[in-house]
């Protein structure tokens, strides 16, 4: 069976995409919430499919080489990578953003996600894929903080995309419909969500997408 490490799946469209992957590829969950990564690791195994839990901090160093050297040691290899992890800091004017909330949006965004690229790729070869997912909010007001680092983690994914179009690892960007997140509640509260395309609707809509063996 396929192998496909998703990190930021205890919740939110990272949940939906595991359960959507689970029958074909065996999930690698990575979360800091062990509560919702065993919801995810039932709804999985209630479906027939497997998954391995990694309860971990993507921001801690020695973590994130201890899970990738597990990876290899197990499996060998990655087909496919998923990265939704994200920190949505407060929505502030940019002259008022707090340094510990940038700070922490810098660690999770910016240099959790490099190192990541640096320690999955020898996992995903020339035949692996990795996808990155945008949220194109860089200068909107009171965005500072998130569509400042959401925009450099994704200018890292297309950087790869790029140095790698000929030789392999496959990186791809895609734009997920609005869902309705906990992140989007923390920027639009009291926001109608009727109108929002579901997690699971929207992990469906992308799937064949992400699967595609061309970008």
């Amino acid at each position: 069976m396929k192998t496909a490490l998703i990190t930021g799946a205890s919740r939110g469209l990272g949940a939906a995409l595991a359960q959507a992957l689970a029958p074909t590829h065996h999930i690698i969950a990575v979360g800091r919430t062990t509560g919702a990564l065993e919801d995810i690791d039932d709804r999985i195994k209630a479906a027939g499919g497997e998954a391995t839990l990694a309860p971990m901090d993507i921001t801690v160093d020695a973590a994130m080489q201890q899970l990738c050297r597990s990876i290899h040691d197990r499996w060998g290899s990655l087909d496919l990578w998923l990265h939704s992890a994200i920190h949505a800091a407060p929505l502030t004017p940019a002259s008022h953003i707090a340094p510990k909330d940038f700070a922490k949006s810098v660690d999770i965004n910016i240099t959790a996600t490099s190192r990541l690229i640096s320690y999955v790729a020898p996992l995903l070869g020339q035949s692996g894929k990795a996808v990155f997912f945008d949220d194109p909010r860089a200068g909107e007001a009171f965005f500072g903080s998130y569509g400042a680092t959401k925009s450099a983690q994704i200018a890292l994914a297309q950087s790869w995309a790029h140095e790698t179009a000929k030789t392999g690892p496959r990186v791809q960007v895609v734009t997920p419909h609005p869902m309705p997140t906990a992140t989007r509640a923390r920027f639009f509260p009291g926001e109608d969500r009727a109108p929002l395309t579901s997690i699971h609707d929207e992990a469906a809509r992308l799937l064949p997408e992400i699967l595609s063996e061309s970008l």
